[in-house]
């Protein structure tokens, strides 16, 4: 029995708007078809060990960001790794070594509140199987071998402030190779000899890849990584686009580096034409790239073939009014008697997006519980999704 109080922080967050897990894990009946889809995606990601990625596209407010999170949901559900990012000026996706540190800053381990995963490193001791593992791994698998220095590092020192700055360094606020080769040098009176000197913006795959196997060795899943807001994309000069779709590429067509992860991109509808067509991509490509155009012209193909988000069916928006009235219920301890039909009807004058019918159909259960009766909902709408909107995504 759900307390009264998860029932509130839902039909709050579904009354402002406000992307929210709780509304992913509660409301996870809609769209079964693609759930279907992405559920034995992150089966065969786990069986195989083997890595994928997806594209999804919708309007502004038919439930992107609400699907990131019935996914977010369900991979914690399979004992999965979850990241969600949201694309920014701060998280750019043409500059994967800034992205890792705030991708890092919201990985969440399954059944923890809180993201991070520092903490479980700090359980590994010098000698366990897993810090043998994971040190071999990063002294053969990667372009690098910093990652074999560092965590080496790491296990030994006793220093905190090491340890800090060698944590700080995982977690994407990268050190210096001189400092490592110091601190390397102090612990084990032996001197450093990369194979490869490490630089963030060429080898931050590295780090990606460590992390994937590290969550794989730690006895989860995999890894599922959550990027919304993907459109920003589109308001990048021509160059750094290009370089975002060939990072996508690391993601979408992961080679043998990423292991058993699984990558979400939700961007909106007009994507494909507003940037694809209209800032003439596969033109600059072949301006710039004439000889080498792979991956990114694979990209761009992914990006206008994307999965379009359907608006709900009827009998979909009436099982989510259905729950809808259970939750009102359990918020606000009162029985709703309302039917479906008289709800939906109420939620006629909220408009077409799904976040506004929603919205509606909660304050014409407010009235009903606090006047006994309710008259019709005024609820506005924003306007046409747009890439070039300067407006929160909150769908």
């Amino acid at each position: 029995m759900m307390f009264d109080y998860e029932a509130r922080h839902v039909i709050e967050a579904l009354r402002s708007g406000i992307p929210s897990r709780a509304v992913g894990q509660y409301f996870s009946e809609a769209r079964p078809r693609i759930m279907k889809e992405i559920s034995d995606d992150l089966d065969r990601v786990r069986d195989t060990g083997r890595s994928a990625g997806k594209v999804i596209a919708g309007k502004y407010g038919e439930g992107k960001t609400h699907l990131l999170n019935t996914v977010f949901s369900l991979a914690h559900s399979n004992n999965m790794v979850v990241s969600y990012l949201s694309l920014s000026k701060e998280a750019p996706f043409d500059k994967l070594f800034l992205l890792y540190q705030k991708l890092v800053n919201n990985t969440y381990l399954p059944r923890r509140v809180q993201p991070g995963f520092i903490q479980e490193l700090e359980k590994m001791t010098p000698n366990s199987p897993l810090a043998n593992e994971m040190l071999l791994y990063g002294a053969r698998e990667l372009e690098t071998d910093k990652l074999y220095y560092l965590l080496r590092s790491y296990l030994n020192t006793e220093d905190q402030d090491e340890k800090f700055l060698l944590q700080s360094d995982l977690e994407g606020d990268f050190i210096a190779n001189a400092s490592l080769r110091q601190i390397y040098r102090r612990i084990f009176q032996q001197s450093v000899k990369y194979n490869v000197n490490f630089s963030k913006t060429k080898h931050y795959m590295d780090y990606y890849c460590f992390l994937s196997h590290l969550f794989v060795q730690m006895g989860y899943n995999g890894w599922v990584i959550l990027f919304d807001e993907t459109e920003l994309i589109g308001r990048l000069g021509k160059k750094a686009r290009l370089k975002a779709y060939r990072n996508m590429a690391e993601f979408l067509m992961p080679g043998k580096g990423m292991e058993s992860t699984y990558t979400m991109f939700a961007l909106g509808a007009s994507y494909a034409e507003d940037v694809v067509e209209g800032k003439h991509d596969f033109e600059n490509l072949e301006e710039l790239y004439p000889e080498d155009q792979e991956p990114m012209k694979a990209v761009l193909e992914t990006v206008i073939r994307a999965e379009q988000l359907q608006p709900l069916t009827e009998a979909e928006i009436s099982e989510i009014l259905q729950k809808l009235q259970v939750f009102h219920g359990r918020a606000y301890n009162w029985s709703p008697e309302v039917s479906v039909e008289t709800l939906a009807r109420a939620t006629r004058s909220g408009g077409y997006l799904l976040r506004t019918k929603i919205r509606a159909a909660i304050e014409y259960l407010d009235q009903m519980y606090q006047y006994g009766q309710a008259q019709d909902t005024q609820v506005g709408e924003l306007g046409k999704e747009s890439f070039e909107e300067d407006v929160p995504s909150l769908a």
